[in-house]
């Protein structure tokens, strides 16, 4: 009897255990597994959230005031109906693009975001290293966690530098100097930012960040504030608001790096942007983080491209989530899109290897919606193949 009732106890317990297992393999089925293996740049959004801390993930994920602009950069894509030509040959599909005379292997870079080392420990040299593996190019932060010169080292790659213009102008000049020296081809100057946008949940978190590894030793970041968060303070206390057009002539006097200007959302200021000779546009709010209630940046894409008339390459940043968003982009005349969250929520999420997959995701829904859509190379879409609220309307008159 005993040998009995310890075997069926033994018996049991085995029961509860696998069905323990199998509980816990069902929860992971409903509750993670898009978490744990995503198959979207969604999914990796709520794998970050999961991963970081909630200041963190708030200060990556959050726009301006309402964040109106923030939600319709995406929004204003699901607008936008694609118009798929059929029976095309579509046994290869070439999605190389070139960028100011750099092959890459895709219309898709890199957008300069800050403070990576929040997201994970290697911060930016973790995403230089998987912009280097997906043969593309990645614009690094002023702002960054990791100084141009270690990013430089880490791996052999296409890579420009994004500015924005310090009141110290000497310390603007050798940080160009520097990105110049360490094999930076490009200066991304920003353009919206003459004052740090109203960034509620960075505010109500009181998120405090001193730590600018690009100016150690040349300007103090310590900032005391007792308004919750000291981002304003410290971009108020560094940046010039005095910067304007015409001393554009100024940045290019100290450097021989082509000179793209960024946050251009306007007919008038694209044409600005070619009088003072940049060597390319990039249609951009900042990712919704400054002025609330300026215009998403597909909706005004158009514009700025006929503004331009072909003179110089027109980029946009802003919302782009999907392979179908970079096509519309791309056939309302983009060259190529910038990303910069999806990058952070695969940092955040993986590493080196989350950002090389959410590159690898949106290289491989591009090529589908160039297989489906009748294009077999980057060339091959125009205008003819999107359709948007306008368009629409027009046809309605008819």
């Amino acid at each position: 009897m005993l040998c009995q009732y310890i075997t069926f106890k033994k018996k049991k317990r085995k029961e509860e255990n696998l069905s323990r297992d199998k509980g816990s393999s069902r929860s992971r089925l409903l509750n993670g597994i898009m978490a744990e293996e995503p198959v979207n740049v969604n999914g990796f959004r709520e794998l970050a959230r999961q991963t970081l801390p909630k200041m963190y993930y708030d200060f990556f994920t959050g726009g301006a005031e309402d964040q109106y602009t923030l939600k319709e950069n995406e929004e204003a894509f699901h607008r936008i109906t694609i118009q798929p030509k059929i029976l095309v040959d579509m046994s290869s599909i070439d999605l190389s693009t070139m960028v100011l005379g750099y092959s890459i292997s895709m219309p898709v870079m890199i957008a300069p975001t800050s403070r990576h080392k929040l997201a994970n420990p290697s911060g930016e040299i973790a995403t230089a290293r998987a912009a280097s593996t997906c043969n593309t190019i990645m614009v690094l932060s002023i702002s960054s966690t990791c100084t141009l010169e270690e990013v430089a080292a880490c791996c052999n790659a296409v890579r420009f530098f994004q500015l924005c213009v310090y009141k110290r102008r000497d310390i603007t000049a050798k940080l160009v100097q520097r990105a110049e020296n360490n094999g930076y081809k490009a200066i991304v100057l920003t353009g919206d930012s003459p004052r740090h946008g109203r960034r509620e949940a960075d505010i109500k978190n009181k998120i405090i960040i001193q730590e600018l590894k690009n100016v150690e030793g040349l300007l103090s970041t310590k900032i005391v504030t007792d308004k919750g968060s000291n981002l304003d303070a410290l971009a108020n206390q560094t940046r010039d608001p005095s910067f304007t057009w015409e001393d554009i002539g100024w940045l290019k006097s100290i450097t021989k790096l082509p000179i793209l200007i960024k946050g251009v959302l306007t007919h008038e200021d694209a044409l600005k942007a070619l009088e003072v000779g940049a060597a390319g546009i990039i249609v951009s709010n900042h990712g919704g983080r400054q002025l609330d209630y300026c215009p998403p940046t597909i909706s005004v894409l158009e514009e700025v491209v006929h503004a331009v008339g072909g003179k110089v390459p027109v980029f946009l940043d802003g919302g782009v989530r999907r392979g179908t968003d970079i096509f519309k982009a791309m056939a309302l005349g983009a060259q190529a899109v910038l990303v910069g969250r999806p990058v952070l929520y695969g940092l955040a999420a993986k590493g080196e290897n989350g950002v090389r997959r959410v590159l690898e995701m949106l290289k491989e829904e591009l090529e589908l919606t160039m297989a489906l859509s009748g294009c077999s190379n980057v060339k091959e879409i125009t205008r003819s193949h999107v359709r948007t609220k306008h368009d629409w309307q027009l046809l309605s008159l008819l």
